[in-house]
């Protein structure tokens, strides 16, 4: 029949997990677990280093920050997820595709700035540590924190503006439950050369980057740790760091994985794209409040004291 273009109100179909039931409880009741899980710890943290004086370090100014993100990405994913799978609510109008789609990279890219500012803070710390203070002020954070913020915005904007534009037709079946730009542009019946040369260029401009400094930070901080003298010195050095590094094998893990297999793995199983793809936006917000209450000790230390003041007031 060749290909049509319509002149209805554009809708597309979110897809649930291949192989089970829309309206499986086997997938909402866990997706439901993950987003509690995900909003109290991170709200938690977000709690403590506000209420707890001794928590406003750059560091921990900086994990808000990430907390933060995490929030804004999981709750950009959380109104179509759960329209799938909890009422089995698949049509979504294009126009709001797009706003999913940019907040989804937006949120993407500021985790990504963050991480590279926690970084930063983990160089001058083991690298620097007398000149950690008069360099890491609270002028500097608000001004990395602001430019994080405006790149995320930026950069992803051209995405949507571009996407906007390209006409649709063919099938309008998304390979998920929420809207990604690889996924959209699978379903473009235009030319989509520009809009995939933008798009592997902001990619490797603002990640591609950001994982070079990371990568160039962590090899400057091991070089400073293996000139340490004393082991038990080395050992509390890169204790401070275990932390920062799970998180970006958290976040970045996913997001390769995801994009090389939209660019090089459509001979894959769908379910295996449908799987990485929520792994890439539900691991990393759902086990980063986990990982730095296990690892830090002022965050273990207030959570203990909270816990004990709790069982206290309950035995009053």
């Amino acid at each position: 029949m060749g290909l049509l273009l319509v002149s209805d109100p554009l809708t597309f179909i979110l897809t649930g997990i291949p192989g089970l039931p829309m309206s499986s409880y086997w997938m909402a009741l866990p997706l439901c677990c993950l987003y509690l899980l995900m909003l109290l710890g991170n709200c938690t943290l977000l709690w403590m280093i506000k209420t707890d004086h001794s928590l406003h370090t750059p560091m921990y100014y900086f994990l808000s920050m990430l907390a933060m993100a995490d929030l804004g990405l999981s709750l950009t994913t959380l109104p179509t997820m759960l329209a799938v799978f909890c009422f089995k609510s698949t049509s979504f109008h294009f126009e709001a595709c797009i706003v999913q789609m940019y907040f989804i990279h937006s949120f993407s890219e500021i985790e990504s700035g963050v991480l590279v500012a926690m970084a930063f803070d983990r160089f001058m710390a083991i690298c620097y540590p007398l000149r950690y203070a008069s360099v890491l002020t609270s002028t500097l954070i608000m001004k990395a924190g602001a430019a994080i913020f405006v790149r995320g915005i930026c950069v992803v904007l051209p995405v949507a503006v571009l996407i906007k534009k390209m006409p649709f037709c063919r099938s309008r079946v998304l390979s998920h439950s929420f809207c990604l730009h690889q996924d959209l542009l699978r379903l473009v019946c235009g030319d989509v050369r520009v809009n995939s040369v933008y798009g592997l260029t902001m990619v490797m401009l603002t990640k591609g980057l950001d994982s070079l400094t990371i990568l160039l930070s962590y090899t400057m901080i091991i070089r400073a740790i293996l000139s340490i003298i004393s082991q038990e010195a080395r050992a509390k050095a890169f204790s401070t760091c275990i932390s920062h590094l799970c998180a970006i094998l958290i976040f970045y893990i996913p997001l390769l994985g995801l994009s090389v297999m939209h660019r090089f793995g459509k001979h894959l199983p769908p379910l295996t794209h449908a799987l990485m793809a929520d792994a890439y936006l539900l691991v990393p917000p759902v086990l980063n409040p986990l990982v730095y209450s296990w690892k830090t000790k002022q965050i273990r230390r207030r959570i203990l004291i909270l816990l004990c003041q709790r069982r206290s007031q309950q035995h009053a």
